[in-house]
């Protein structure tokens, strides 16, 4: 992901000193000013602020709160200009799943601080988050794909929740047939993220990992894309487009999905958990019919994946005071603080326990859905391939866009696509 324009990151870099410049009552002879950027998206910054808030008055020390750009990319341009100049005008930051092995060289090293408590986390998060063996981020909340569902319609064919791709094809095309000859002309088997993006990316690793095909690129470096498991996987995938989902899902990002599955004409979705809110919102076309379950097995030998998404905190290793910074991302990711923001804003937990809190369950029932998923969730190879992991994601999701769009078989997408990695690792030599 390239940095943003020059003109835009003065115009951030100015809005960020202003920002810092803000600052709330006389700090205690030995408190710390802490300042933590958060995400503007939705409910995120309140929650962000609430908490931190909290925090100082706890502790005693002073806060200042950075709006970010809601826009990923700029956000992380902004934090790349940032760390990249040594700055200490930021002490936390909030960081996408994909970001630790793009920043960890200039994120502090949690570990020291967290005294065990990461070991409360999902392990795949925290795999995630650790670059070179260092924890450079503590996860926050958390994401993963699902398969959502109508469930009136798999009760009115007689269909069980499909275990596996397979199933799920015939059981889309039974519904979409009968539907379309009972008059709903524009229903669809199954809708997905097909458009070439990092949300392809998302779903093809989902394809490929639930068939044995290995994550792209592994822990050890080794790339390991081109092998047979995974043409399979991408080419059911490809019999779909036209078939059980239509053409246009190769142009299809979240949105254009869940357009598509909310107006009632689709069977099956493939989206975040933000979706089931949505879907039972009261205006919603499919409220209370909508079901939300693992995504299929790539066959009776293969496994449920679904791509590990969310946001954590990390500390930047240029702050002034690291264990005080240290200290808020531990306050802001606990148990307790990972609850109320569950309550109060459906934020998934990264925490397994929180998954049997009733409370929790009786507000956001879906998320009993959830813990299984996030408990073998696959992260993407951001940590082994580092910096260069954006290049690594833009070719594997043109290759697959290539196979869904009939311009390449699997297997000569495939190929082509190790041997580029291989020349962009250096032969498997991610650092």
């Amino acid at each position: 992901m390239s940095l943003a324009p020059r003109p835009l990151v003065r115009a951030m870099l100015l809005a960020c000193a202003a920002l810092l410049a803000f600052s709330q009552g006389s700090p205690a002879a030995d408190a710390a000013t802490i300042s933590i950027s958060c995400s503007g998206v939705g409910q995120e910054l309140e929650f962000c602020k609430g908490a931190a808030e909290t925090w100082a008055k706890k502790t005693g020390n002073r806060l200042k709160v950075v709006t970010s750009p809601n826009d990923a990319s700029e956000r992380l341009a902004l934090y790349q200009q940032l760390l990249s100049a040594g700055s200490d005008k930021v002490d936390v930051l909030q960081v996408d799943v994909i970001w630790p092995g793009l920043l960890g060289n200039h994120l502090l090293d949690l570990r020291p601080y967290a005294r065990g408590a990461q070991e409360q986390h999902f392990a795949s998060f925290i795999a995630n988050n650790t670059s070179h063996g260092r924890l450079v981020a503590m996860p926050w909340f958390a994401n993963a794909g699902l398969l959502f569902y109508r469930s009136d319609l798999l009760a009115k064919y007689g269909q069980p929740l499909p275990s596996t791709w397979e199933q799920l094809t015939a059981s889309a095309r039974q519904i979409q047939d009968g539907e379309r000859a009972a008059g709903n002309e524009r229903m669809w088997g199954y809708v997905w993220q097909g458009r070439a993006y990092e949300g392809l990316t998302c779903n093809a690793l989902e394809w490929v990992a639930s068939h044995g095909g290995g994550t792209i690129v592994e822990a050890d470096g080794k790339i390991s894309i081109d092998n047979a498991r995974a043409a399979s996987a991408l080419n059911s995938a490809a019999a779909w487009v036209g078939g059980i989902s239509p053409t246009a899902v190769l142009n299809y990002a979240e949105e254009e999905s869940r357009g598509v599955f909310q107006a009632g004409h689709a069977v099956f979705m493939r989206n975040w958990p933000y979706a089931w809110a949505l879907a039972q919102a009261a205006e919603s076309a499919i409220r209370g019919k909508v079901g939300v379950a693992m995504l299929p097995k790539g066959g009776d030998d293969g496994r449920h994946a679904a791509t590990l998404g969310g946001e954590s905190l990390a500390v930047s290793k240029y702050s002034r005071h690291p264990a005080a910074a240290a200290d808020l991302v531990l306050y802001m990711t606990s148990a307790a603080v990972q609850k109320d923001r569950a309550l109060r804003g459906s934020f998934n937990p990264t925490i397994p326990a929180l998954y049997q809190d009733a409370e929790i369950l009786r507000a956001n029932p879906f998320m009993g859905e959830l813990v299984d998923t996030l408990r073998n969730a696959v992260a993407r190879p951001t940590a082994v391939t580092g910096v260069r992991y954006n290049q690594v994601s833009h070719q594997f999701w043109n290759a697959a866009h290539d196979v869904l769009s009939g311009k390449a078989s699997a297997d000569q997408a495939l190929a082509r696509l190790e041997q580029s990695l291989q020349r962009l690792s250096r032969r498997g030599k991610w650092h």
